[in-house]
């Protein structure tokens, strides 16, 4: 049984799906005016683990993630640099698929651009006229959040609290009420749609409402996004669509807290403020900057910093380094124990992340069944069978965490002959020869070890420069 954290019910709940054995799955994607940032890669990764954790579950997942690329943002963007709103989001549009790629991110079935959906949004927002849920200003559109009564339930909030400025958007376009958002903006910059609603664009919250339904239906599983969504743009979205549909929206609502770097928010003016490719250019390694952004539970804030990543990517070389190892065992004796050990740590696995992705709790089981089979290796008591087992099964939770490196390296002749080179040397006690064979293999980028088997060796996973 896989439980959730509803943020609309505030409880975990178990996952029950509309339709059995499939999950219909909405992620909020990127707004694509500049390079996407750690803070982001945060709740991109936290949505595939989960969309990965599902799959592993034996569901079959329809995932949407929109892109935004009609905002005030790209707006600005276009027009200060002069060129078409498309060649402008285009740019950090292929840019953010590359980052996915390098972080290892799997791609959802669909990542509609909502400049290529303006019809949807328009019908939507003719729907909420035509019932009553919004008005006309000054060819615009507005929501009447008075309309809709059960408005703020998600985020808990009281709509006699909500003032301009504080808590809800402020538009330059005059509406009724303060509290009211606009669904379709007139025309006053150099983008705009001409459409039965006049000539404008869509107000950013109708843009998720309207690309989510058409792919995923009127009701669906699940919606994602980061806490800082909550409200408005999610709270907004259940009130238009539900105002629209007269049905439940969203079923479970995930959100991913905040990222910390350093201890403090993300901010350009303090220095903190990185892209992936700020990360990469100092020459660490994208899988551990997965694994630093995947290593804590969701909900929970994580702080990176440095360190972190420093210590993430010993994480990953040891998970690496022990993943090849299990090719250098030759025991004959075998480890009655072995399967045993596998089975609880799968089950340990599969119990965390059903438990509302408790991705500390899974590790944990992979972890400790990696100190067992270490063990057994050093008193000699695995066998080849036995590792090919761990290796099954360290593949199989890959699926979901993908952090291994499974491309398959072997030596060159040469590099073999200098390895036998090296154990004669050692045999015959000449340890400067030893060494010196050692380093040629380390500034080669392999690691060479001594066993009860004989000389291991392993590939050391450098950062992209």
């Amino acid at each position: 049984m896989i439980r959730f954290y509803n943020t609309l019910t505030r409880n975990k709940e178990e996952f029950k799906p509309i339709k059995e054995g499939n999950a219909g799955l909405y992620t909020c994607g990127p707004t694509v005016y500049d390079l996407a940032h750690i803070g982001n890669f945060r709740a991109y990764i936290f949505e595939d683990l989960l969309h990965r954790y599902l799959e592993y579950g034996g569901y079959k997942v329809l995932r949407v993630m929109n892109i935004t690329d009609v905002d005030d943002k790209t707006i600005a963007g276009c027009e200060k640099e002069s060129v078409s709103l498309k060649e402008y989001t285009d740019r950090y549009l292929t840019a953010f698929l590359e980052d996915m790629e390098i972080l290892r991110l799997k791609k959802p079935d669909y990542l509609p651009r909502a400049t290529e959906h303006i019809p949807e949004m328009v019908s939507l927002v003719k729907k909420l006229l035509d019932k009553g849920y919004a008005y006309e200003k000054d060819g615009a559109v507005y929501f009447s959040i008075a309309k809709f009564p059960s408005y703020g339930k998600m985020a808990g909030i009281d709509l006699s609290e909500i003032k301009s400025g504080a808590r809800v958007d402020v538009d330059e376009y005059e509406k009724e009420d303060v509290r009211d958002f606009a669904l379709w903006k007139e025309e006053k910059e150099s983008v705009f749609w001409d459409t039965e609603l006049g000539r404008g664009r869509p107000g950013w919250h109708i843009e998720c409402s309207a690309m989510s339904m058409k792919y995923l239906g009127e009701s669906f599983d699940i919606h994602t996004g980061g806490v800082d969504n909550i409200f408005p743009h999610h709270e907004n979205e259940i009130a238009q669509s539900e105002a629209a549909t007269g049905k439940k929206f969203v079923n479970y609502w995930m959100h991913c807290a905040h990222l910390l770097v350093n201890g403090e928010k993300m901010s350009k003016s303090k220095g903190n403020f990185y892209t992936l490719r700020d990360i990469l250019k100092k020459g660490y390694n994208p899988v551990a900057v997965r694994y630093l952004l995947l290593s804590a539970h969701y909900r929970d804030p994580l702080n990176f910093s440095e360190k972190a990543l420093k210590q993430a990517e010993n994480t990953v070389s040891n998970y690496n380094a022990f993943y090849q190892s299990l090719d250098f065992c030759k025991s004959g004796i075998g480890n009655k124990e072995i399967k045993a050990d596998i089975e609880k740590a799968r089950k340990d696995f599969t119990a965390g992340l059903s438990d509302d992705l408790n991705i500390s709790a899974a590790l944990a089981g992979i972890f400790n069944l990696i100190k067992t089979v270490n063990i057994a290796v050093s008193e000699g008591t695995l066998g080849p069978e036995d590792a090919g087992d761990i290796k099954g099964f360290l593949e199989e939770t890959d699926n979901v965490l993908v952090i291994l490196d499974k491309e398959e390296r072997k030596l060159s002749g040469e590099q073999q002959n200098l390895i036998k080179e090296r154990e004669q040397a050692r045999k015959d006690k000449d340890f400067k020869k030893s060494d010196e064979i050692r380093d040629v293999f380390k500034s080669q980028g392999i690691l060479l070890e001594d066993t009860l088997y004989g000389t291991r060796w392993k590939t050391v996973k450098k950062g992209i420069k």
